[in-house]
């Protein structure tokens, strides 16, 4: 069976994990997941807050999905308002498979 995938993508992207900054006025977080859910391939999204400051509001963004666009889902982000600062994991291909940390 071939995953679905967009016609730009080479890869399947299932999930994204995304360090995230916003004002602390806006937008808001439903400005945020609004913009994201519109995204081709977007199935599901967990927005949290991890730092806030006088001034921004630090997210971890977890994307699932299939098929999905690294560039059009940064560029729904900005076009809030909200800076994308890094792309902490990526997962693609025809499951999602767990992370395990490794013991040391």
């Amino acid at each position: 069976m071939t995953p679905t995938v967009s016609p730009k993508s080479r890869l399947n992207i299932r999930q994204l994990v995304l360090d995230v900054d916003k004002a602390m006025a806006r937008p808001s977080l439903l400005e945020i997941a609004a913009a994201v859910s519109k995204c081709a391939g977007v199935e599901a999204a967990n927005i949290t807050v991890e730092e806030i400051d006088l001034e921004t509001v630090g997210m971890g963004l977890t994307i699932e999905g299939t098929g999905m666009e690294y560039e059009e889902i940064v560029k729904a982000i900005e076009a809030t308002g909200a800076v994308v600062h890094s792309l902490d994991q990526i997962v693609f291909g025809e499951r999602i498979i767990p992370r395990i940390p490794r013991a040391r």
